[in-house]
């Protein structure tokens, strides 16, 4: 049926919020998320990634079923829904949950607020907020369950939907939009006369695989055909050999459809059944689930699909239509050449999938090995399927296919026809693996994959096959059929994700304190509620300007080039285009020499990396921008050399200036009276920020004077207001500067920052319009920098007792294309190398390695989590060679009285010794290493490891004026008072916590005092948010202003003590004392001289120790965190809530920096891993089952404000102490199996490095690359 002959709807009917909507002119690639929040203002819905791997966009979708009477709610990603499939439904968005202007839901209620009692926090919420497991892990950012679990409150579904499902007769949909047109058809029949005259219309149900092709890969789809409202395409029917699915059927429904086929059939029916539901369980995200269609995951033929291999390997059957034709064929036909043939010609149509039943004797399962066990694509899937002759272990049929190996499903077609007739034994193992390597040939390594883990993984997965089989068949006849060893048994389990358990401890306030002095206790976050409720405004939430344009940056995807020519004509002729900007339009600065080498905004003449900023286009919308600058046509001459790696720069000695050095004792001299020495390196990727709110700015011309206001996401104002002046070649005061608050930072909003706005602004400049800048998560990824990579090479002198007495290291960091902040974490790598051990001997040197990457920025913990990784893998490395245990060694060198640092300090350890002691104590640790030492004597493909390790992290940033803190406190004459300082929210509740301490000095309510925001129009010249230093100076400041607003006030007071608050201001204001004040604090005293090598770069010490311990899989190198205390010494914390959330954040992202974000580029310098589909940062799965966070008691800091500790940064480093737990386990595997004891193991330690070091006959066969090794060693019925 041609679309001319269509009957077109005319308009798109839905509600959002019990609103009704009426679209006339839907256009079909207007998603919902930018339709929420740019056509109906309801921006609570965030973007995250615009693909939906994050869950921020989460909504509600509520239809109704007018055959069966239901209202179906499930949740979606907003990012990928089309509109036009909202026909009829109903969407609810957090704004439609609760909100503070009508009533907070309890959900929305419990997200924020946290059970107390005696001095203890629990967050055990998985009563209140799941409804079982698999639910626990959809989101990376936050989780907001809409449906009310009030029983008191019940979902309102529209009657007006419902009477239009119930009356209305189904009518083809046609929506045409600027460039594509969608026909949503109500008839099998229909759909194939569509499908003749459109055979290149994909079909869209779910969205979830055309969607991402079109938005981010450049594929274009004239058409859209949306089949969801077929009958025939819904179809559940059972039949006598099997179930039969309509290919529309969304994935969360077949999961239940199985699962209750599972409870209702005898088992032996069902194995196929188990196998799907396992794969389906941990396939995207819940709601990715709810949406895509069981039918688009097979046709898509994606390697990276879960299901297909397992049914293909289940001879599932794929019903199949065209315009007067039906016909049946298995899965596997359609792999058949093994690259996704066209078995099913363009005419055709996917109605529905056959499942059949399980037979006696057939055992089937599947597999996965992912980068993140939930919510990640696999790296290596298996389906797998044996039939046997009846009553024996004969094999009859065999079918093995795999995912992941090739760019489609693969069938070891070949492996399995050799071994029928075969026994099912270790000689009938060992051929089949040496079989399927030889068989399934994986093409080189694209995308940084490791083939040799694929293959690794390909061979695992069959043992594992063998070890399921092998213990079915021994239920079935034990006497013929022996089974597996018992210590094997455990491997047949995966892992599962339970809700976290949290502990939180912390001292109660003096019994003597004012009730109304909120210093000290546990209170809510300020913004909690908005941000539960989505009312927390951020930059892309701001509502548009009169105007308004929206920027698309053009980037380099050279390397290292010259720019011959660029090209905008073609850009310029598109919709809605106003302007292309380039360097040439900067009135005044484009470089910024902060160091030798310039800070860029736009590129001139030269591109020194991949993703640097060339020029940009403004349009009307975001959509016409993006499209515009796609079609700018860059012409490049490649220059040499392209340095991209530490190793590459050290080659062509490219470094930043200067090289630093610290050195104390004579370390060739001790090493000339040492028992041992160790020489070692270790390499430690990259971690990008992957805050919430990607870099944001909007730059609005005030029209006179050349003033601008600057909407800017930033943990730095000022620095943003000096380069975007200098840019503009106007004076600071005419650029104002403000912040609400940042959507995460982590170091990533500082210089970049500035250089980023610096282009909103000068398109602003020119355009005299409103200018805003949204980064995608992509563009994001790709043009800022992140944690810089690291390699390490030392040499360390120790005696047989394991007393350190001589270090002698170098240290290089990839810091990219501009020096930014690289030369200063390279300091502070040296400053804090030694972490919490006094090395009498010591020689350390730092180089800023200058690369063809992106430019390397500040991150959480700043050059410190690098360094102390590398002594605590020395320490473990002295372990291993005395024989002595690592907590030992620790022991044996910790600090111990009071002494001096490195860099000649002192410091006095007794809360470091305090720390580790009650961290020893309160995780068990001795009582739980014996547990774990039995626990892997009877496991032998599953071993636990336990670490705990200490930590010192001096607090400071090196330079008086950098520490230096204003406020602003005004007082108004009803008594209500504003609050203002140079400090950044940016979650870590500092302006709680400021109105927390103005509380206290004011001695008035925390609710008569409000925070707007920050701003250069108000504080002047304010430091940076950085180094957890935010609370101690601005806090200090603020007690400033309101002491002397106190002072003002004392003799009003002294004449009336009995009066109130408010009797005292107004009479203030009638007696003209001035009711605002600035407060002020100068900063603290740090200095280092590089030259001696010794200072005060830092005025106090933290202290901290973690305990954790995990579970290895050794066939899969997969790992799950079982438990992790943590014990901090943060002084008197103001505000214990805010203060354990920065811990318990902090050591989960440094978890994955640790042991998952792995970064990896092309050998052109392209990020391969641009958004959360390639680069995975930890979800609730990652989180410890137990996790318990205690701050120590009777801790005191003469330094800070209340006794208090800056804290935002500390506990990253303690994600390490789950690294060692790793090698701990690791090294249990290593030892049963007789390998040398020294090896290295690099960060990010992921599961591909576990398996590699958890060596084996399958590893050993990668390694001699001809498959011949035999599986001697790995029997079944002996152990090894």
């Amino acid at each position: 049926m041609p679309l001319q002959g269509a009957a077109a709807a005319g308009e798109l009917v839905f509600y959002v919020n019990g609103r009704k909507i009426i679209e006339k002119n839907a256009d079909p690639e207007q998603m919902l998320l930018p339709y929420l929040r740019k056509r109906l203002c309801l921006t609570g819905t965030k973007y995250g990634c615009g693909g939906g791997g994050c869950g921020a966009c989460t909504v509600m979708i509520s239809t109704y079923e007018p055959t069966s009477k239901k209202i179906r709610h499930y949740s979606a990603n907003a990012c990928l829904f089309p509109i036009c499939s909202l026909y009829g439904a109903a969407v609810t968005t957090v704004e439609g949950v609760g909100s503070t202007k009508t009533r907070i839901h309890p959900v929305q209620e419990s997200i924020c607020c946290q059970r107390k009692a005696n001095g203890k926090c629990c967050l055990d919420q998985e009563d209140d907020l799941f409804d079982n497991e698999e639910k626990v892990s959809t989101n990376l950012f936050s989780t907001d369950e809409f449906q009310p679990l009030d029983p008191t409150q019940e979902l309102i579904f529209p009657p007006e939907l419902m009477r239009m499902a119930e009356n209305e007769p189904k009518r083809t949909l046609v929506f045409r939009g600027e460039r594509v047109t969608w026909v949503s058809p109500v008839s099998l029949g229909e759909l194939l006369d569509l499908k003749a005259a459109h055979p290149e219309a994909p079909l869209v149900v779910g969205n979830t695989g055309v969607g991402p092709d079109m938005k981010f890969r450049g594929v274009f789809h004239p058409v859209l055909i949306a089949p969801a409202r077929i009958p025939d395409m819904n179809v559940l029917k059972y039949t006598n050999d099997g179930l039969t699915l309509g290919a529309a059927c969304s994935l969360s429904l077949v999961k239940d459809i199985l699962t209750n086929a599972i409870a209702k059939f005898p088992e032996e029916k069902t194995r196929i059944f188990c196998a799907v539901v396992q794969q389906l369980r941990t396939l995207g995200g819940e709601q990715i689930r709810n949406v895509a269609s069981f039918g688009g995951n097979i046709i898509s033929r994606k390697s990276t699909s879960d299901l297909n291999p397992v049914l293909a390997a289940s001879n599932c059957m794929l019903n199949l239509a065209s315009r007067g034709q039906k016909r049946q064929i298995p899965v596997s036909d359609i792999f058949a050449d093994g690259v996704g043939n066209n078995t099913i010609t363009p005419e055709e149509i996917l109605v529905s999938i056959h499942i059949p039943y399980s037979r006696k004797g057939e055992y089937v399962s599947a597999f996965r090995q992912a980068p993140r066990r939930e919510n990640a694509l696999p790296i290596t899937s298996a389906g797998m399927r044996v039939l046997f002759e009846e009553g024996t272990d004969v094999i009859k049929d065999l079918s093995i296919f795999y995912g992941g190996a090739v760019s489609t499903t693969v069938c070891a077609k070949q492996t399995c026809w050799t071994l029928i007739g075969r026994h099912w034994n270790e000689q009938m193992l060992d051929e089949a693996c040496r079989l399927v390597l030889k068989e399934i040939a994986l093409p080189g390594a694209a995308d940084g994959e490791n083939i040799d883990y694929k293959k690794t993984l390909m061979v695992s997965f069959f043992y594992r096959f063998f070890l399921e089989v092998s213990e079915s068949l021994k239920t079935m006849d034990p006497c013929r059929y022996p089974g597996i060893p018992v210590e094997y048994g455990s491997v047949l389990q995966d892992f599962k994700t339970r809700m976290p358990q949290s502990i939180q401890i912390y001292q109660e306030v003096e019994p003597s304190q004012s009730p109304q002095d909120p210093v000290g206790r546990p209170i809510m976050h300020q913004s909690g509620i908005k941000h539960a409720t989505g009312e927390a405004v951020y930059i892309d939430d701001l509502p548009l300007v009169d105007g308004e344009l929206f920027l698309a940056a053009v980037t380099s995807s050279r390397a290292h080039a010259k720019i011959v020519s660029i090209d905008t004509s073609e850009a310029l002729k598109g919709a809605g285009v106003f302007d292309v900007i380039t360097a040439h339009d900067v009135p005044a600065a484009n470089e910024f020499y902060f160091y030798d080498d310039p800070e860029i905004i736009f590129a001139r003449n030269e591109v020194i990396c991949v993703g640097q900023i060339v020029c940009a286009v403004v349009a009307d919308s975001d959509v016409h921008a993006k499209q515009a600058a796609a079609k700018v046509k860059i012409e490049y001459e490649m220059l040499e050399p392209v340095i991209l790696t530490i190793e590459e720069a050290i080659k062509h000695n490219s470094f930043f200036e200067p090289k630093r050095k610290l050195e104390q004792g004579n370390v060739d001299e001790a090493f000339e009276t040492v028992d041992n020495i160790i020489k070692g390196e270790i390499c430690i990727g990259g971690q990008k920020h992957f805050y919430m709110e990607t870099q944001s700015m909007l730059a609005v011309p005030k029209g006179e004077d050349k003033e601008m206001d600057l909407y800017v996401s930033t943990q730095h104002p000022a620095i943003v207001q000096e380069m975007v002046a200098a840019s503009l070649g106007v004076p600071a005061n005419r650029i104002m500067c403000h912040v609400k608050r940042v959507g995460g930072a982590f170091g990533g909003k500082i210089l970049r920052t500035g250089l980023l706005a610096s282009v909103a602004a000068v398109a602003a400049n020119k355009t005299s319009r409103a200018v805003r800048f949204i980064l995608s998560r992509e563009d994001d990824m790709v043009i800022t920098g992140g944690r810089h990579p690291f390699i390490a090479k030392y040499k360390v002198g120790f005696m047989n007792d394991g007393r350190i007495t001589a270090v002698d290291a170098k240290y290089y960091i990839n810091g990219g294309c501009t020096p930014d902040d690289s030369l200063l974490v390279a300091e502070v790598s040296l400053l804090k190398m030694d972490n919490a051990y006094k090395i009498p001997n010591l020689r350390c040197w730092a180089y800023a390695c200058k690369t063809n990457l992106p430019s390397n920025t500040a991150f959480r913990g700043f050059g410190f989590p690098q360094s102390g990784l590398v002594t605590e893998t020395w320490i473990t490395d002295i372990a291993d060679k005395t024989g002595l245990s690592p907590e030992k060694i620790r022991e044996i060198n910790m600090y111990k009285k009071n002494e001096q640092t490195h860099f000649k300090q002192e410091l006095d350890p007794e809360n470091l010794i305090r720390c580790w002691n009650e961290c020893m104590q309160k995780s068990a640790y001795c009582n739980r290493r014996k547990a774990i030492d039995a626990f892997n004597k009877q496991n032998y493909w599953k071993k636990r490891g336990i670490a705990i390790v200490p930590m010192k992290f001096p607090f400071g940033l090196g330079t008086p004026y950098l520490s230096q803190a204003a406020a602003l406190v005004h007082i108004y004459t009803d008594g209500s008072v504003l609050l203002t300082h140079g400090g950044i929210e940016m979650g870590q509740g500092i302006h709680t916590k400021m109105i927390q301490v103005a509380s206290r000095e004011l001695n008035i309510p925390m609710s008569c005092i409000h925070f707007c925001e920050t701003s250069t129009t108000t504080v002047p010249n304010a430091c940076a948010s950085v180094g957890s230093a935010g609370t101690d100076v601005n806090g200090m400041a603020v007690k400033d202003a309101c002491q002397t607003l106190l002072k003002r006030l004392q003799p009003i007071i002294k004449k009336n003590p009995t009066g109130t608050w408010n009797d005292w201001v107004k009479e203030a204001f009638k007696q003209s004392v001035s009711l605002s004040a600035t407060g002020y604090f100068r900063g603290y005293n740090e200095c280092m001289d590089w030259e001696k090598g010794e200072g005060q770069p830092f005025t106090y010490f933290l202290f901290g120790a973690a305990c954790s311990e995990v579970e290895i899989n050794c066939l899969t190198g997969d790992h799950k965190n079982l438990r992790t205390d943590i014990v901090m010494d943060i002084g008197c914390s103001i505000n214990p809530a805010v203060d354990i959330g920065q811990i318990e954040g902090a050591f989960v992202q440094g978890i994955g920096l640790y042991t998952m974000e792995e970064l990896k580029y092309s050998s052109e310098g392209v990020l391969y891993t641009q958004g959360p589909d390639q680069y995975k940062i930890p979800a609730v799965c990652d989180i410890p089952e137990q996790f318990s966070v205690s701050l120590l008691s009777s801790s005191q800091n003469p330094y800070a404000i209340y006794a208090s500790k800056g804290i935002g940064e500390a506990g990253f480093f303690l994600g390490c102490s789950v690294f060692f737990a790793l090698r701990d386990a690791v090294t249990a595997v290593r030892n049963e199996r007789g390998l040398k004891k020294t090896f290295a193991l690099n960060s990010p330690l992921t599961a591909e490095q576990i398996r590699a070091h958890c060596t084996d006959a399958f590893t050993e066969m990668m390694a001699n690359k001809e498959a011949a090794s035999s599986l001697d060693h790995i029997c079944v019925n002996d152990k090894p």
